[in-house]
């Protein structure tokens, strides 16, 4: 069943991991009061979101704002509404806002054709409106928890498991 969520504007819009590093669950999190929705990703797919918002911030007047570090923590992970798919980005001259929309994966069959219903727009869906301030924190914060993981080889550039690490350039 898909879900629709639409927010003008949240209190909170982050990232954030749960777990050890190397076995880390990613999450994107608008929050609006006692309302919060949850959406599970990918640690490329929270950089790449970040990574986007940092070039449509570029052409934008820089936030006056500075981050409040209390309002990027992930609240409550354990009930995500959805899997992470579709990512639009886009920037509204006339609220002064970034839109953010997120769309539930696209499941595909053994052929690799997606499994679609009648109803093609049968995905859920979160769609919020942030601050330049809100998205510059979203980046920052997205820095943050993403090299919170594993170090890198020096050599491979592969992610050291605690167990150690079967480096291919050394011999």
């Amino acid at each position: 069943m898909s879900v629709f969520y639409d927010f003008d504007e949240v209190d909170a819009f982050t990232v954030g991991a749960v777990g050890q590093p190397g076995a880390r669950t990613f999450f994107i999190q608008a929050r609006r009061g006692a309302t919060r929705v949850t959406v599970k990703c990918e640690k490329q797919q929270a950089a790449a979101v970040a990574e986007h918002l940092r070039r449509i911030l570029h052409d934008l007047p820089a936030p006056t704002e500075k981050p409040i570090a209390a309002a990027m923590q992930l609240a409550d992970a354990t009930d995500a509404a959805f899997v992470l798919g579709p990512v639009g980005l886009g920037y509204d001259r006339s609220s002064d806002r970034v839109l953010v929309q997120l769309e539930e994966i696209i499941e595909f069959d053994e052929e690799g054709e997606p499994i679609v219903d009648e109803d093609d727009d049968d995905r859920s869906k979160l769609r919020v409106f942030i601050t330049r301030h809100q998205a510059h924190a979203f980046c920052l914060h997205t820095d943050q928890v993403v090299a919170a993981g594993r170090p890198s080889c020096m050599w491979c550039t592969r992610p050291i498991d605690p167990d150690g690490h079967s480096c291919p350039r050394m011999n």
